[in-house]
C-alpha cells in the first residue's frame, strides 16, 4: 500500500530545504525535520523529507541495498518524486544508503569535474544518532572554530573518506546524514581535523 507524502506540501517542503541549508552552511550543526509524513520502512522520515523536498523527474536516484530491497520504497519515491531510480551510482543526482554498511566509497558516485563541480552526487546516510558537540572535529566554511559531530552508526573507515574527499574540493560529494527527525551535513568543503 501506497502511503502519503506531505500533509501540507508546501509548507513541508520549505522548512526542510531550510534545514538541508542550514546544515550545509553549517557543517556539524544538527536541524530537525519537523514535517510530518509516513514513508515505508526502512526508509525514514529524514531521508523520506530530504527526498520529497530535493528529488524530481530531473533528478535520477541510486538506492543502497538496503532500501533498494523493499519494492514499496522504490514506488513511494517514483510517485511522490517522479525520479527515475538508476543501477549506476555515478548516474545519480542523489543516492540514499539506508545503513553504514550500505555506503559505497564515494569514488563511485559522481564527483564531478573541474568545469561543472557541482554536478556531483549528494549522498544521503541514514543514521540512528546526531549529536553536536562530540565525535569528528571539523573545520572549514561555516565553521567559526571547530566544530563537532557525531553519528551513528557510520562506515568505520569514514574520517579516511571525507580527507580524500575534502581533497577533490571543488569536486566530491556532499553528504547528508538523516535520522527519523534531523539531518546533519559534511559537505566537500568541510576538513576533518581529527577524530575524537
Amino acid at each position: 500500500m501506497l502511503t502519503a507524502g506531505f500533509a501540507d506540501p508546501v509548507l513541508a517542503a520549505q522548512s526542510t530545504f531550510r534545514a538541508v541549508l542550514d546544515a550545509t552552511a553549517r557543517p556539524g550543526s544538527v536541524q530537525r525535520i519537523s514535517a510530518a509524513l509516513t514513508p515505508p520502512s526502512p526508509l525514514s522520515r529524514g531521508a523520506a523529507a530530504i527526498a520529497l523536498t530535493l528529488c524530481d523527474h530531473d533528478t535520477p536516484v541510486w538506492l543502497g541495498a538496503a532500501l533498494a530491497a523493499h519494492d514499496d520504497v522504490a514506488a513511494w519515491l517514483r510517485f511522490h518524486c517522479g525520479c527515475e531510480l538508476v543501477a549506476e551510482p555515478a548516474r545519480a543526482a542523489f543516492a540514499f544508503a539506508g545503513t553504514a554498511a550500505d555506503l559505497p566509497d564515494f569514488a563511485t558516485f559522481n564527483l564531478g569535474t573541474s568545469d561543472y563541480p557541482d554536478r556531483s552526487t549528494t549522498v544521503v546516510l541514514q543514521v540512528r544518532t546526531l549529536q553536536a558537540g562530540a565525535g569528528l572535529v571539523l573545520t572549514g566554511p561555516g565553521i567559526r572554530g571547530t566544530s563537532r559531530l557525531l553519528a551513528d552508526p557510520m562506515p568505520h573507515d569514514m574520517t579516511t573518506r571525507l580527507v580524500r574527499n575534502h581533497a577533490l574540493f571543488p569536486r566530491g560529494i556532499d553528504l547528508l546524514l538523516a535520522t527519523e527527525d534531523a539531518i546533519a551535513a559534511l559537505p566537500r568543503s568541510v576538513r576533518v581535523t581529527q577524530e575524537a
